[in-house]
C-alpha cells in the first residue's frame, strides 16, 4: 500500500491550500490512504470540528493530534465516536476518544497509532509502555505510528525501539522537516519530522512579527497564523501488505 502521511496542517490556510493541493499528491505518489496531523487545524491552534471536516472533506482519511488536541471541548464528540480522528493514545483514560485507529477497506488494511512524547512537553504515560500494550491489540502488520514528540533522541529511540514491529515512525510536532526519511535496519520506515502546512515564511506557521515580539519579550501574545505562501510538507511510503515492512520512503518538503 502506499501512503501519504501530511505534517501538522495550520489554520484555515493550511486545511485550503490542503484541500487545493492533496488531490495532486495523491496522484503523483499513487496513495491509497492519507493520514495527516491536524492539531493546529483550528486557527489560533487546537482542532474543531469545522476544520477536522474540511480535512476529511479534502481527501484526508485519519486525522492525528498531539499536545493541542483536547484544547478546544467542542472537538470532544468528534473524538469520542472513534470515526478516525485521533488524540494520542498515552493520554489518561478518561480523556474523550482514542488513540488507535484501523482503516480497512477491500485493498488495504493499516493501523494508524498515535502517541505523544514526554521529554520537554507533558507528563503522560510512557509512550513505550504504551505501545508495548497496543501491539498486543493490532491484528494486522501495517502500523503507522505518528510519534508527536519535541525530543529528536525520544523520537529516534522509540523508532529503533519499535523497529520491525511497526511499518512506520513518523516524527511531528516540531513543524519543520527533517532531512534523515529512511528505513531502519529492520525494515521500519522513519523520519523525525514530517513539517506542517503552513506559511512558509513564518515561525512555524505564526506571523514572524508575532513570533519574533514573544521571543524578545516574553509577554504574553496572541498568536496569528501567516496565511502567505503556504506549502505542504509530508512523506511518502510503500509498505508491503503481506509483512507490513515499509520498502520506500520519500520525503516531500515544502510542496
Amino acid at each position: 500500500m502506499n501512503i501519504l502521511m501530511i505534517g501538522d496542517v495550520v489554520g484555515q490556510a493550511g486545511c485550503d491550500y490542503l484541500r487545493e493541493k492533496l488531490p495532486l499528491l495523491k496522484k503523483r505518489y499513487g496513495a491509497d490512504i492519507v493520514v495527516a496531523n491536524g492539531e493546529n487545524s483550528a486557527e489560533g491552534n487546537g482542532m474543531t470540528p469545522k476544520s477536522l471536516r474540511h480535512m476529511m472533506d479534502s481527501g484526508v482519511d485519519v486525522i492525528t493530534s498531539g499536545n493541542h488536541a483536547l484544547r478546544r471541548r467542542e472537538v470532544y464528540d468528534l473524538l469520542d465516536k472513534k470515526q478516525g480522528v485521533l488524540r494520542p493514545a498515552n493520554y489518561h483514560p478518561s480523556a474523550p476518544g482514542t488513540g488507535v485507529y484501523l482503516y480497512d477497506d477491500p485493498r488495504n488494511r493499516l493501523w494508524v497509532v498515535n502517541l505523544q512524547g514526554v521529554v520537554y512537553i507533558q507528563n503522560l504515560q510512557n509512550p513505550f509502555d504504551c505501545m508495548d500494550a497496543l501491539l498486543q491489540q493490532v491484528d494486522s502488520p501495517c502500523i503507522l505510528v505518528d510519534f508527536h514528540a519535541e525530543a529528536t533522541a525520544e523520537k529516534l529511540c522509540l523508532s529503533y525501539y519499535l523497529d520491525g514491529k511497526v511499518s512506520a515512525v513518523i516524527g511531528t510536532h516540531t513543524h519543520v522537516p527533517t532531512a534523515d526519511a529512511r528505513i531502519l535496519p529492520n525494515g521500519t520506515g522513519y523520519i523525525t519530522d514530517v513539517g506542517m502546512c503552513g506559511g512558509y515564511e513564518s515561525v512555524l506557521g505564526v506571523k514572524r512579527d508575532i513570533a519574533i515580539q514573544k521571543m524578545r519579550t516574553g509577554l504574553p501574545t496572541r498568536f496569528e497564523n501567516e496565511t502567505q505562501d503556504v506549502r505542504i510538507s509530508a512523506v511518502a511510503l510503500e509498505i508491503d501488505n503481506q509483512t507490513g515492512k515499509c520498502t520506500a520512503i520519500e520525503a516531500i518538503p515544502f510542496f
